[in-house]
């Protein structure tokens, strides 16, 4: 952590120069010029201090968020294959979020597992082929640039119906792939 320059930004927010914040904690302009541009090190006193004129805490300064992840690549993606199938999970770990999506290519009548019922629901939108999602047994047909949705309380899965391969995105929320 570059204390000076946090504790900098921290001066420039509150439109305060180093001279006024100096005479709010009964210290020098040189102190805290050097304290921004990591010369020295204050105290924890003076630091308390210093944080106290800028309207903050210890705990405050020092808690540091972590940067949310938000582009995912391929090499990072898990994979899965098995009986034709080829599962992609897209986000890793996504399984601790509220939706998991999976991309899925399935070869000539293929199929995924039965999906026994549970909670939540569950979309998808095919990219190649033609597959039937197979609810209750019951099938409804999508193709590419077509979509699915439906909540997954009945037993369900999804079978290739076409000649080539399918690929598909499927989400579900909660995750339960």
């Amino acid at each position: 952590m570059e204390l000076g320059a946090k504790l900098k930004d921290m001066r420039q927010q509150k439109n305060l120069t180093q001279e006024e914040l100096a005479d709010r904690c009964e210290l020098t302009k040189g102190y805290i010029s050097q304290l921004e541009n990591d010369l020295t090190s204050p105290s924890i006193a003076t630091l308390v201090d210093l944080l106290n004129a800028l309207g903050s805490n210890l705990s405050d300064f020092f808690h540091e968020e972590a940067e949310e992840k938000v582009v995912f690549t391929e090499p990072e993606y898990i994979e899965k294959q098995a009986d034709g199938m080829l599962f992609s999970w897209v986000i890793p770990n996504a399984q601790k979020n509220m939706m998991e999506p999976v991309l899925v290519e399935l070869g000539p009548q293929a199929r995924t597992q039965n999906d026994f019922p549970h909670e939540g629901e569950e979309f998808g939108y095919v990219l190649e082929g033609r597959i039937a999602v197979v609810i209750a047994g019951r099938e409804y047909t999508a193709k590419k640039g077509e979509s699915f949705y439906y909540t997954a309380k009945k037993e369900h899965y999804i079978v290739n119906k076409g000649k080539g391969k399918a690929r598909f995105i499927w989400i579900s929320t909660p995750p339960n792939f």
